[in-house]
């Protein structure tokens, strides 16, 4: 007289469960029989199993390297290694390098939105930044090997003006076409990395003050000294941040709303063992194409008749934040500027406060001079951009204008180093 309850776990056509399905693991069909209770097929469980094995790592490479349309742009790194070797002319090496770097880029940004899906908002935002600077710190590294010292300090630079200007205003804008309104977001978060950046300001400030002033200690010495003195203090201060933002303070930096077990379900295009595997690959590649780009600037410079400056200040670093740039639209069109603030502001702290401390490190290990002493143009060009931005963000909204008043600042402080020429000599 009793009736057997039915359960079947339904799947998909990509070989991946269903929301509706009870069962998210171990997934198997159920079969009915009239003499008995329902019994899974073991049969058909191996099956599955065997076959989705087969099948994951090529969906999983056409959603990555396939299916964006940024892509086409992929075929241009190669193209660039071989100009390098066939031709040897810098400037199209220079120019097809930073292509075949964009897509990297982009994909980077994917890769670490697809993970944080698994993580959370929360840490999702640390690892956007983290893996969003990965251009941005090989290229530095290749670039001290180099000892091109001035390249690696105005690059970095460039990734703080172009994420805090450029990639902030960009966000701010769209997320305010789109949505018609004043977005809100964590005013206690924005005006933590907001101090967080005055600290890396005073940091670069006093070496420059001190040498151009003439009032070293010792000429030559005490501003390297003090740079690589407060890196180290720069680097302990962003260590306690992170404590701060993922242990301590936790109600500060929570998101507005939690991503649960179904949302992973329905936005999640790839598991988290495939995104870290897709990470791993492409750092590998952009740090290989990295140092073809670095190699090429010089004569890049040269033959396209462009500043060193102005390459190294605007041209890198928008290829470098591509992941940043569109992961920061894609939040801000979505009304989620907690996370947009978490990729774009965050990152600029992560390369004031750590990047460029690790470098100044780095470039200690290796015996080459690199200090925060970045001249008194790019010095002032970053106090004035970082407190143009925290003025902007001190009420805790946005909207369009916020946004296209940042684009604009920008593009004066573009057409600022397309007129400026790194001085020869320190103290002019």
């Amino acid at each position: 007289m009793g009736s057997t309850e039915e359960k079947t776990n339904y799947l998909s056509d990509e070989g991946t469960p269903l929301k509706s399905s009870p069962v998210a693991k171990n997934v198997s069909h159920s079969f009915d029989c009239e003499t008995g209770p329902v019994h899974s097929s073991p049969d058909v469980t191996r099956w599955w199993k065997t076959n989705n094995i087969r099948i994951r790592p090529l969906r999983s490479a056409y959603i990555v390297l396939v299916r964006a349309k940024i892509n086409v742009l992929l075929p241009f790194g190669p193209l660039a290694i071989l100009l390098h070797y066939l031709t040897g002319k810098h400037g199209w090496v220079f120019f097809f390098t930073l292509l075949g770097i964009a897509p990297l880029a982009e994909r980077l940004g994917y890769a670490t939105e697809q993970l944080a899906f698994y993580t959370g908002p929360t840490v999702g935002g640390l690892l956007n930044a983290t893996f969003g600077n990965a251009t941005e710190m090989i290229i530095s590294i290749y670039a001290l090997k180099s000892g091109m010292i001035r390249v690696v300090q105005q690059s970095l630079l460039g990734s703080i003006l172009s994420n805090m200007l450029l990639v902030l205003g960009c966000a701010f804008f769209t997320g305010g076409i789109v949505h018609h309104k004043v977005q809100v977001f964590n005013k206690g978060s924005a005006v933590v990395n907001s101090g967080l950046l005055l600290m890396a300001v005073m940091g670069t400030t006093f070496p420059a003050v001190l040498h151009f002033t003439h009032t070293e200690l010792h000429s030559g010495e005490s501003a390297l000294s003090l740079s690589r003195f407060s890196s180290c203090i720069m680097l302990i201060a962003y260590a306690s941040y992170l404590f701060f933002q993922l242990k301590s303070q936790q109600d500060l930096y929570g998101p507005l709303d939690e991503v649960g077990e179904d949302e992973v379900e329905d936005d999640s295009e790839i598991y988290a063992w495939e995104a870290i595997g897709w990470l791993a690959i492409l750092t590998v590649w952009v740090s290989i194409l990295s140092g073809y780009l670095v190699d090429a600037i010089q004569g890049a410079s040269e033959s396209l008749n462009l500043p060193v400056a102005f390459i190294s200040v605007i041209l890198l670093p928008i290829v470098g934040n591509a992941a940043e740039h569109a992961s920061a639209i894609m939040f801000a069109m979505k009304d989620k500027l907690d996370i947009t603030l978490g990729v774009a502001i965050g990152s600029s702290t992560q390369i004031s406060m750590f990047v460029i401390p690790f470098c100044v490190v780095v470039g200690w290990c290796m015996g080459e001079p690199m200090d925060l002493n970045f001249k008194l143009f790019e010095t002032a060009t970053l106090f004035i951009t970082v407190l143009v931005v925290a003025f902007m963000l001190q009420e805790g909204t946005s909207n369009y204008f916020k946004g296209l008043m940042l684009i604009l600042c920008y593009l004066i402080v573009a057409a600022s180093f397309f007129v400026h020429i790194d001085p020869t000599n320190d103290n002019d």
